[in-house]
This record gives C-alpha cells, sequence and structure tokens, in this order.
C-alpha cells in the first residue's frame, strides 16, 4: 500500500453485486464499494462494477462525475496524486491490486492506459514500442524485440504507415497516429486490460473513426475501458455501458438496452439531453 491512496479492505471481498443485476461471467476485474476521496472531496462513491473478457466496457455521464476517477483507480494511477483516498477492493483475475506486496509497475504493465491527449515519449517511434518490453524484459533479443513492435504496430494499425521510418520520432506523427502508437505501446507489453481515458476527444473525425475501429478489433484479445462524453461513440464501440453521476454509478447493462430503455430516471435524462 502507497500513503495517502493505500485501500483498507474493511468489507467482505467481493460481497455485494453491482446494481441492476448486471452479472459478467468470469470478469477479468471487479471493483467492490469502491470511494475515492480528494481530500474533502468524495468524487466516486461506493460503486460495485464488472470488466467483462474481450469486451468493451463505456462510462459515460456529466463532467465531474466520477468516470475517469475511477478508471485510474483500475491500475492505480490514482496514487500519485497527493490526498487522494481510496476504500474498497479492486481485483485483477482474483487478486486485490491494492493488496501487500502488489507490484505496481507490473499492474501497469496488466492494465495498460491511453490518455485523452496522445503521449508519445520524444524518441523513435521503434522506441516508443519496445520501451515496455525492455524494462519488463519481454525481449531476450533484438529478434524477439523486433517482432514485438511490428506486432504491437499492427495491432495498432500503424504498421503500414511507419514500417520505413521506425527511427523517426514518434512525435513526427500526425495525432490519430501519435494516438495509435500511445496504443501499439500499451499493448506491446501483453496487458489484459486496456484502459481508454477520452481516447479521440483531441483528434478530428477521420482519426476519430479509426481509433473507434481499432477499439472494436482489440476486444478479441482484451478487455477494454473506455471513458467518452460522447454518447455516439458509446453505442458504436462498447457491449456494456455504465452511467455516473456525481460520484455514484447509477446503472450498468448492455448498451442496447442502457441507451434505448434505461431503468433510471437519471440515465434517461442523460441520455434524452436533458442535462449534461
Amino acid at each position: 500500500m502507497q500513503g495517502d491512496a493505500a485501500v483498507m479492505n474493511d468489507s467482505p471481498m467481493l460481497a455485494e453485486t453491482p446494481p441492476a443485476a448486471d452479472v459478467v461471467a468470469s470478469p477479468v476485474m471487479s471493483a467492490r464499494r469502491v470511494d475515492v476521496h480528494y481530500g474533502d472531496k468524495h468524487a466516486v462513491k461506493s460503486v460495485s462494477l464488472d470488466i467483462g473478457r474481450n469486451q468493451v466496457l463505456a462510462m459515460i455521464g456529466p463532467s465531474g462525475c466520477g468516470k475517469s476517477t475511477f478508471l485510474r483507480c483500475l491500475n492505480r494511477m490514482n496514487d500519485t496524486i497527493a490526498h487522494a483516498r481510496v476504500s474498497g477492493t479492486i481485483t485483477l483475475d482474483g487478486q486485490d491490486i491494492y493488496g501487500p506486496g502488489q507490484d505496481v509497475a507490473q499492474l501497469r504493465a496488466r492494465v495498460g492506459i491511453v490518455f485523452q491527449k496522445p503521449t508519445p515519449f520524444p524518441q523513435s517511434i521503434y522506441a516508443n514500442v519496445a520501451y515496455g518490453p525492455r524494462i519488463h524484459g519481454l525481449a531476450r533479443h533484438r529478434t524477439d524485440l523486433d517482432e514485438i513492435v511490428t506486432v504491437s504496430l499492427q495491432r495498432a494499425g500503424l504498421w503500414d504507415e511507419v514500417k520505413d521510418r521506425l527511427s523517426t520520432p514518434g512525435t513526427s506523427l500526425s495525432g490519430g497516429q501519435q494516438q495509435r502508437l500511445c496504443i501499439a505501446r500499451t499493448i506491446a507489453v501483453s496487458p489484459e486490460v486496456i484502459l481508454m481515458d477520452e481516447p479521440t476527444s483531441a483528434l478530428d473525425p477521420i482519426a476519430s473513426a479509426k481509433v473507434e475501429d481499432l477499439i472494436d478489433e482489440l476486444r478479441a484479445n482484451y478487455a477494454i475501458v473506455i471513458v467518452t462524453h460522447n454518447m455516439q461513440q458509446a453505442a458504436r464501440v462498447s457491449q456494456r455501458t455504465a452511467y455516473f453521476h456525481m460520484g455514484d454509478l447509477v446503472e450498468v447493462g448492455p448498451t442496447d438496452r442502457i441507451f434505448t430503455n434505461p431503468r433510471q430516471k437519471l440515465t434517461e435524462d442523460y441520455i434524452t439531453g436533458r442535462f449534461g
């Protein structure tokens, strides 16, 4: 456990089911009664939520509703925020990610994150993708590393665009290409879960469409959690949708039902544009 961000497991592990009987068979990650405080601010309130394998879970809601804060709990990014306190239980493959002895660097390899703004390293395209495998010792020889870089760029839909200029800086790419490079960098360490925090909000419509297509392809191999303010995007890319409001998880379920037949008035009001 680390400083203010430690989780205190003061409740039976996974004793509570998510709201609205949203049951996921064999989830890769599960959260139960997760609360997050930033100082005196209660940002996330007793959230219980499962993340299914080979699914995209979209988290939607008004600005400041807690969806990005909850996302950052899933790979302990809140550990880096002063005065952040997280309580409850979050498991990855049944293991408490805030438990004693948890290697946070290894956790973040297993649960990767792609941020709102593309964040390539000021290094070559090759070095960007090779960074994680190098520090985690995933490649014993240069040929192994070459293969990881190639496959990662292929899976990110970027290989054909950059294969002849791998030595050029990642920062020389367009915004959409930079974001796909960041996705390639994330999947190069073979994560189980990919977190995406508004991954297309800084991109133009064409680049956004390419990332959306990529998300749909990637779910064959990964569990994906995406925070988005774009409800049309959530409807296009996700199989399940969770609606957050003022720190509460109001409703979660199959995306088509959430958008066509929500069970909660707050969800309906948000989706129909009455507020948000």
